[in-house]
């Protein structure tokens, strides 16, 4: 960000909803656009909750954050980050560690027009943002040694990212590709959505975000679990993202009036 104003450095298709800019209308944002909340409003009228689903996954990423700093983590790479919320990853994490050094990777080009907002961090540490593609690892890979240390245990966070990647694309191979250049002691972060719990709402989402160009590649407990192979599941394993170290956050409220149809886990490469 030097010098020009971001929003006209950046080409915003508003034609069209993005998973991005509908994430933030659910958290209560403003940086979406009509496109984006007409298809929130259609997504609340299948499933009331999803806003709530949508905080939940951001605790998650809170509490995963906070488990990981305090063993001995200090350097993460976010990708599908989002519009920046606060509290951000960085702010968790250099909380924690203020020497925690972060890269933001999102392919959103709204995420880059207020990514300044991400690069606030402390001085001991150090944050950066990449504007990327999680199906193009090698780019973002070759940014983040940029900024990481590949020599020492990384946490890979992909928060409510992957329902939006789908088997054709090869989801489960882009995170073997991206785990691949870490090294032992590295961490994987990962929520998901599932149809496991509400088939027939799922179905219908689904349906509605295809027809909008928006894949939504909705994946059994099974599936989610496959995303860990070769890894040391961190009890307590795979779980609904509210249930995983609750005692690290404060519950979202509404979390317990009905059922998430999502998984959270965290693993360690050995």
């Amino acid at each position: 960000m030097t010098g020009q104003d971001p929003m006209q450095a950046v080409q915003i298709d508003t034609t069209r909803p993005h998973p991005a800019r509908m994430y933030d209308w659910y958290l209560g944002g403003k940086d979406n656009y009509p496109v984006d909340e007409e298809m929130g409003r259609q997504m609340l009228t299948l499933d009331p909750r999803v806003p709530v689903m949508a905080r939940v996954n951001r605790a998650f990423m809170h509490r995963a954050t906070r488990w990981l700093a305090a063993n001995g983590v200090r350097q993460f790479l976010d990708i599908g980050t989002g519009i920046p919320t606060e509290p951000n990853l960085h702010q968790i994490a250099q909380q924690a560690a203020p020497d925690a050094r972060v890269v933001y990777c999102d392919n959103d080009p709204i995420v880059l027009a207020h990514a300044a907002a991400l690069l606030r961090g402390t001085d001991e540490g150090a944050t950066e943002y990449l504007q990327a593609d999680v199906r193009d690892p090698d780019a973002i890979l070759e940014g983040a040694r940029k900024v990481l240390d590949f020599t020492r245990p990384v946490a890979l966070s992909l928060i409510a990212l992957l329902h939006f990647v789908s088997d054709d694309d090869g989801a489960h191979d882009l995170v073997r590709r991206l785990l691949a250049e870490l090294p032992s002691g590295s961490y994987l972060v990962i929520t998901h959505a599932t149809a496991d719990f509400t088939p027939e709402e799922s179905k219908a989402a689904t349906e509605k975000l295809r027809a909008a160009g928006v894949t939504l590649a909705l994946r059994s407990r099974e599936e989610f679990t496959r995303f860990f192979d070769g890894l040391d599941l961190v009890e307590p394993g795979v779980e609904v993202p509210h249930h995983w170290h609750s005692e690290l956050g404060e519950p979202v409220p509404g979390q317990d009036d009905g059922v998430i149809p999502g998984y959270g886990a965290v693993g360690r490469k050995a």
